[in-house]
């Protein structure tokens, strides 16, 4: 049934999940995907078919004859690709990992463990958000990806693992014009009159969730504008606020002529929370030598005051 036509991985992991959730909303979580988009990917697969796979009523869903005929065969075509992928890229010796975009830290922790180590083989891609990438990591597309794995608003699956890998100061950033220009540093406190604005993270819904998080925190008003696109982009989104200001980690760079300035906060220091996930039956060297040069961050004592990491992230005990 399959050799008949062009095999759609997609449709099939989309096939696969919802017919072991037998519900179209759990599976469109497990995946990450909005339910129209996995619906979309069924149909795909139906037609290529010539078949419908799913009985769908208001109250249930029910694999067809059809369907109950392809799981099996799915699920050993989908496996059997995994394994043929991975056996390709232990030979290549090269990782694939999403560190969602240039402007961010986790681009930069793996020049340095390339550093350390340059026997290490990183290839990066930018997804522009965890919540985009995890699908690849589940299907094993890519080996890993960061994010902050507790604002994704739905749990991890299963076959994924995460540890937390890093954590970065949060800084305000503001244009040279700005009112708050000549402060070299704030408390979080003293930003709920001039507010927060964010370039939107669009599909990296754990970002939002992250954000909103924090300002919820600290009684703080936070707006989303369109998204920003590399550096300056966000320096442009940045520079043209009269009143809120914009956050972002201490390694983002407030490049020359970029009108930016740079606000330490203190009192408590937030810390941005970066984890790394990858695919528990992923057997790929080079990722268990990337996981141990990442070793485990040092943080903070839990009640230290001077400091603010959101509960989910702190350390268990």
């Amino acid at each position: 049934m399959l050799g008949a036509m062009d095999v759609d991985l997609q449709g099939l992991r989309a096939f696969v999940a919802t017919a072991e959730e037998m519900h179209f909303g759990r599976a469109a979580e497990r995946m990450y995907l909005s339910q129209q988009a996995l619906s979309k990917r069924i149909r795909r697969l139906e037609e290529a078919l010539g078949a419908s796979l799913f009985d769908r009523t208001t109250r249930r869903v029910e694999l067809t004859a059809a369907g109950r005929r392809l799981l099996p065969k799915a699920k050993h075509a989908l496996a059997a690709f995994d394994a043929a992928v991975e056996s390709v890229r232990e030979r290549a010796g090269r990782l694939r990992v999403d560190v969602y975009d240039e402007r961010f830290s986790p681009l930069g922790v793996l020049r340095e463990l390339l550093d350390r180590d340059p026997e290490l083989r990183i290839e990066p891609s930018m997804r522009q958000g965890l919540a985009v990438a995890l699908p690849a990591v589940a299907g094993r597309e890519i080996d890993a990806a960061f994010g902050q794995v507790h604002d994704l608003g739905t749990p991890l699956p299963p076959e994924l693992e995460h540890r937390l890998s890093h954590v970065q100061p949060m800084h305000v950033f503001v244009g040279v014009e700005h009112p708050l220009a000549d402060r070299g540093t704030m408390r979080p406190q003293d930003l709920r009159e001039a507010g927060i604005v964010m370039p939107d993270p669009g599909d990296a819904t754990e970002a939002r969730g992250y954000l909103t998080r924090l300002a919820r925190r600290f009684g703080i008003p936070i707006r989303f504008v369109e998204p920003a696109v590399g550096h300056r982009h966000y320096s442009e989104l940045v520079r043209r606020e009269g009143r809120a200001v914009a956050l972002g980690e201490a390694s983002i760079e407030a490049l020359p002529g970029s009108g930016l300035h740079r606000i330490r906060l203190v009192d408590p220091v937030p810390l941005v929370p970066w984890s790394v996930v990858w695919h528990r039956d992923n057997r790929n060297p080079q990722l268990r030598r990337m996981l141990r040069l990442l070793g485990t961050p040092d943080l903070p004592p839990p009640d230290d005051p001077a400091y603010w990491l959101a509960e989910p992230y702190r350390p268990a005990g």
